[in-house]
């Protein structure tokens, strides 16, 4: 029996794992079908979801209401294959030999969701970009 490939994984960070590293681990997830294992984290995690994210993903039929903050840990970086930082600074630890990319988005904590819907519509769009990168089709 030969042994399946692995998936790739992908970590999203983020400072308060709330709103943009959520929203990519969702569109990931949605996306990939399976395909790819996916992980998001903040460096200081904040207690619950931005409801504004929620609202914004409900939009386009991705329900994250479930979904809770989680702390970043060394073990899930050096787990992930590509690490995606959406404005954690020096708080994202870094090791060598990990696949890097810094996504500047703007943040959308305390904004409503006429505000997260141009940051949901940017991180679809990357994680599409993502996805190709990594060889994987999108779902329609």
């Amino acid at each position: 029996m030969t042994p399946s490939p692995s998936r790739p994984s992908v970590l999203f960070v983020c400072v308060h794992n709330a709103g943009r590293s959520q929203m990519g681990a969702a569109f990931l997830t949605h996306l990939g079908q399976g395909r790819v294992e996916v992980r998001s984290a903040g460096s200081a995690p904040a207690d619950t979801v931005n409801p504004a994210v929620v609202e914004a993903m409900a939009e386009v039929g991705i329900d994250i209401s479930a979904e809770t903050p989680k702390v970043l840990t060394v073990e899930a970086v050096q787990a992930s294959d590509v690490v995606i930082t959406m404005g954690c600074g020096d708080a994202c630890p870094y090791f060598p030999g990990k696949r890097y990319l810094d996504w500047t988005l703007e943040d959308p904590a305390g904004q409503g969701v006429a505000s997260v819907r141009p940051i949901r519509d940017q991180i679809e769009q990357r994680v599409r970009g993502l996805l190709a990168e990594l060889g994987i089709a999108a779902a329609a």
